[in-house]
C-alpha cells in the first residue's frame, strides 16, 4: 500500500491507504479529524467540504491519490481559536439547529469569501445551494455568510 505525504491545515501528515481511498476517510479515519462530515458519499450534500488549494471540494469525492502537494483546509484548520468571521457570524445569528452541515456550509461560504469579500446575496445563494441542511437553516446560513463578509 502506498503511503502519502498530506499538506493538512499546513501540517505534513502522512496517510498508509489504498490509492483509491476518499480523502473524507483519511481525515476521519487515520488522521482523527473529525469536523469533515460523512453526508451521502457522492458529493451532492456538502457536508464534507473542505478546501483544496483554497477552492471547496467533496472530500467524499476526492481519492487520495489526487491530493500529491495540494494544501488541504478542513474546519479545524479555518481558525486557529474559532475566530474566522464566518465562524462567529455564525454564533452571534445562531445558525446552527443539529449542527451536521456546518463545517461543510462554512468551508463553502469560506472559500467564497476568500474569491469575493463583498458577496452579493444572490452570489451567496448561487455558491451555498449545493449544501443541504435538513434542519432548514438556509436563511440564517445566508444571513450569517452576509455579516461575516462585512467583518472580513
Amino acid at each position: 500500500m502506498p503511503v502519502y505525504q498530506l499538506s493538512i491545515n499546513g501540517q505534513q501528515q502522512t496517510a498508509d491507504v489504498a490509492a483509491d481511498t476518499p480523502l473524507l476517510w483519511v481525515l476521519r479515519d487515520h488522521l482523527r479529524l473529525l469536523g469533515t462530515k460523512f453526508g451521502c458519499g457522492i458529493g451532492q450534500c456538502g457536508a464534507c467540504t473542505i478546501h483544496f488549494n483554497g477552492n471547496a471540494v467533496r472530500s467524499c469525492q476526492l481519492q487520495v491519490s489526487a491530493v500529491k502537494n495540494a494544501a488541504i483546509t478542513t474546519i479545524e484548520g479555518l481558525s486557529e481559536n474559532g475566530d474566522h468571521p464566518l465562524q462567529l457570524a455564525w454564533d452571534e445569528v445562531d445558525v446552527p439547529q443539529c449542527g451536521y452541515c456546518q463545517a461543510g456550509q462554512i468551508m463553502t461560504a469560506a472559500a467564497l469569501l476568500k474569491r469575493n469579500g463583498s458577496p452579493t446575496m444572490e452570489q451567496i445563494e448561487n455558491t451555498m445551494h449545493g449544501n443541504i441542511c435538513r434542519c432548514g437553516a438556509y436563511h440564517r446560513i445566508k444571513e450569517a455568510v452576509l455579516q461575516a463578509s462585512k467583518k472580513s
